[in-house]
């Protein structure tokens, strides 16, 4: 038979510990080893069993959960899961998480809102699969290329963005926030226009963009509808919408609205990818990121098949070869490589 994925949920509500485990055990390949209401109760259960995989909470008495992530990651790593509220302060927390090597975060439901607590279900169930596959060496691997970036102040002054004629799509999943760091932070300010969908929940994707910002040459922000595409600009997709790529005379713009879940994502890869097939074609690179599942996969086929340049992360170096794979079954990537690869060929454009 196949072994159940134990997790130990660490929070200090009694609630929200509850209403998790019920949410949890409902998945007949999950099960709930213990709950701690601390992380010194947390490292007592851990003394005792390991589990595969750990939810965590932030904000704790005693010791907060980022103090609690770092020793564990130092001393013995542990999938772990962050489930943030969704408070300004909360977001750069789980962000700074992510930094020190939880496999991904999620806004914490309103427990007492039954129906969100539902609609959140199947999702924090798939997190916690995701999370107990993931390379944990490689989630905690620093693999930043050559370049080393420049202050804000060190760029050309006064020089102004300029509509640019090629594309660049990247999609990510589960250790991709890290990935998405990589790569970004290789390009420069005459690299082509980027578009980005990383799976994240709504909010997050606006501190994700503004931290990548600080550390990246390129100009990074979350978009919005009817941004132009320019050189020296990323755009990633807000965490509750999808974005797409149009023309608008001789320039690329996205646009962003809300639509059904594909793949169970909005926003979702495969439709920027599907997108950016249709309008940029022979003008576009797509880039397959680490991920669980496949979003993402038709669409780098698509990509290919009307004369873009498509790559995928190898199977060595992504946290989760999910997606990735997923293209590589299809045959929808050109190119495999590593994250280093994958960065180093990007800046080269």
């Amino acid at each position: 038979m196949k072994s159940k994925i134990k997790i130990l949920i660490i929070d200090d509500s009694n609630l929200v510990r509850q209403s998790l485990k019920t949410v949890l055990s409902k998945d007949e390949d999950l099960e709930i080893m213990g709950m701690a209401n601390d992380p010194y109760d947390a490292v007592r259960q851990i003394k005792e069993a390991v589990p595969d995989v750990i939810t965590l909470d932030i904000e704790m008495p005693k010791m907060d959960g980022i103090t609690f992530l770092k020793k564990l990651m130092n001393q013995h790593p542990i999938p772990v899961v962050v489930i943030s509220t969704l408070s300004k302060r909360g977001t750069n927390e789980a962000l700074k998480a992510l930094e020190y090597g939880a496999v991904d975060v999620m806004h914490k439901p309103q427990i007492t809102n039954g129906d969100e607590l539902d609609r959140h279900a199947v999702y924090l169930c798939n997190v916690v699969k995701s999370a107990a596959r993931a390379n944990l060496k490689k989630l905690n691997q620093k693999e930043i290329a050559k370049i080393k970036p420049i202050k804000k102040t060190d760029k050309a002054i006064n020089q102004p963005l300029v509509p640019s004629r090629k594309v660049i799509a990247i999609g990510a999943s589960t250790g991709g926030t890290e990935a998405i760091k990589n790569v970004l932070m290789n390009l420069d300010e005459n690299s082509p226009g980027v578009v980005i969908v990383q799976h994240m929940p709504k909010m997050f994707t606006s501190q994700f963009a503004d931290r990548l910002n600080a550390d990246c040459r390129i100009e990074v922000k979350e978009a919005t509808d009817g941004d132009i595409v320019m050189n020296g600009l990323a755009l990633i997709a807000p965490g509750d919408k999808h974005m797409m790529l149009k023309r608008q005379g001789t320039s690329y713009v996205v646009e962003v609205k809300s639509g059904p879940l594909v793949n169970r994502h909005m926003p979702s890869v495969d439709v920027l990818f599907k997108s950016v097939a249709r309008y940029a074609g022979n003008q576009a690179i797509g880039v397959l990121l680490t991920g669980m599942g496949k979003d993402g996969a038709k669409g780098l086929l698509e990509m290919k098949n009307l004369g873009g340049d498509t790559v995928a992360q190898d199977e060595e170096s992504s946290v989760v070869f999910g997606m990735p794979k997923e293209a590589v079954n299809l045959e929808a990537a050109k190119h495999i490589m590593n994250l280093k690869q994958v960065a180093t060929y990007l800046s080269d454009i």
